[in-house]
């Protein structure tokens, strides 16, 4: 949403103009989200900012793939004693970051494993906005400066909201992977009542990753434990996401999408993620 609202600005001038614009795609976005990256190329067509696709991959088909290690996604995992735990989250650096950092070095033409020489970067703008600003950083590569357009101009994920409404863009969906450990029930009812393709997939795809890896199990090495999509640590077919309305804790989903520069951890929870047997 945020990073939407900084090349509308761009593309009307609100704001320097960009040489270009990212969108690292997992392959797995809502449907929403591809109509609105297809009239962010068209806007920024229209305004001389050519918008690219990067990928690394399609991470719900990674994921299931014996051939290939598992995909870490911070899913919710229901350990051997019956305790509650979470995987780690490497997602967003393999299939958003990477790519990003790939694509950035192949623009300034100093592809890996070829050194960038000091002084030369890019300035990435990313959509962070006011109520977010813990979550702007310095760059942890030479060849980028982050700059964050939106608190310069003092605007809030509302302020983004209504600006977009106001020029045009309707209700914007964040940017987040269909099965996102992190969407609360309220992303998956717009799932499930928008799109019945995606959510019959995200049920098959809840089931199949029940046991972890297809490697490791192939491999008579499964994971310890069971892992779901769902924070109730149950089958998502048998959640009534319905029962939960009014119910903030169940409802709530990640406010930032997944933002490569702003995607949070995660809640803490009392146990680690399972090891290998």
């Amino acid at each position: 949403m945020q990073s939407l609202c900084v090349l509308l600005l761009a593309c009307r001038g609100e704001i320097p103009p960009f040489d270009g614009a990212l969108f690292a795609d997992t392959g797995w976005e809502p449907k929403q989200v591809y109509a609105q990256l297809t009239t962010a190329r068209r806007l920024g067509a229209q305004a001389g900012i050519p918008v690219r696709t990067v990928s690394n991959g399609n991470i719900r088909l990674d994921t299931l793939n014996p051939a290939t290690r598992f995909v870490t996604m911070p899913l919710f995992v229901k350990n051997p004693d019956g305790s509650r735990g979470m995987a780690r989250r490497q997602c967003t650096g393999d299939y958003k970051i990477r790519p990003l950092k790939k694509a950035i070095r192949d623009v300034l033409g100093y592809p890996h494993p070829q050194r960038v020489p000091r002084g030369v970067f890019v300035d990435q703008a990313i959509g962070i906005s006011t109520d977010e600003f813990h979550r702007a950083k310095d760059s942890d590569v030479n060849y980028t400066r982050n700059v964050f357009p939106l608190l310069d101009l003092g605007m809030s994920r509302s302020d983004c909201l209504v600006y977009l409404r106001e020029h045009g863009m309707g209700e914007v969906v964040k940017s987040s992977c269909i099965g996102c450990p992190y969407s609360g029930n309220s992303r998956l009812r717009l799932i499930r009542d928008t799109d019945p393709h995606a959510w019959a997939d995200l049920i098959e795809f809840d089931e199949a990753i029940r046991h972890g890896s297809p490697r490791a199990t192939a491999a008579g090495k499964p994971l310890r434990g069971q892992f779901y999509l769902h924070r109730s640590l149950r089958p998502l077919a048998d959640v009534d996401l319905d029962a939960t309305r009014g119910t903030p804790s169940a409802e709530e989903d990640d406010p930032d999408g997944c933002s490569p520069f702003s995607c949070r951890t995660g809640t803490p929870v009392s146990s680690p993620s399972p090891s290998t047997t």
